[in-house]
């Protein structure tokens, strides 16, 4: 099936929660202020796109293809990248909400996440390699069978997870935030 191919369009201001965004493959296209939330991105392709201010939260991405996709100021609740298309899947965060999301089993070596809240997110069998998150809270975030070799964690916070069970050669931590490597063995530092 081929699909519509849309480049260099931006789109303001629109409400797809009730009207869908048509299928097509979107190139070097820039959505500002819309709200995706709920709605059904499956099958459709968006390349070297920009969203900025955009609500993401909850929606089915089956098959859904980011590539080169810059998220800045969106709401991504929820948002389950897992079940994207993985085939040259490459997205970067500024200043964004992914709580609840999902990135599991995704390779996504030297990804940035800056100024993003991850509360509650699944890192689970994620291949983060060289990736850099600066700024980030990781309360509650899960990340086992992880590789996070050479991820800098060194400006994040709230970072809590078991070091036996990811893979953690050359990454950088904070003096502050590497106690929360000890605190699945539960001890008292004083």
């Amino acid at each position: 099936m081929n699909l519509p191919f849309i480049a260099d369009k931006t789109f303001k201001n629109k409400d797809y929660t009730t009207t869908a965004l048509p299928k097509g493959e979107y190139d070097n296209c820039t959505f500002i202020n819309c709200d995706f939330s709920e709605s059904y991105l499956a099958m459709i392709s968006f390349l070297e796109c920009e969203f900025i201010d955009c609500n993401l939260s909850l929606t089915k991405t089956k098959n859904t293809a980011f590539k080169d996709a810059i998220f800045n100021n969106c709401k991504l609740l929820g948002l389950p990248f897992h079940d994207c298309n993985p085939f040259l899947f490459s997205v970067r965060f500024n200043n964004c909400t992914l709580n609840l999301a999902s990135f599991y089993n995704l390779k996504i070596k030297a990804t940035t996440f800056k100024g993003c809240k991850l509360e509650q997110t699944d890192f689970t069998n994620t291949d983060l390699t060289a990736s850099l998150f600066d700024d980030c809270d990781f309360h509650q975030a899960i990340f086992d069978n992880a590789i996070l070799e050479k991820v800098d964690f060194t400006t994040s916070k709230n970072i809590s997870f078991n070091p036996e069970n990811n893979r953690l050669k050359g990454a950088k931590f904070s003096k502050e935030n590497a106690l929360g490597l000890l605190s699945h063995y539960n001890i008292d530092i004083i």
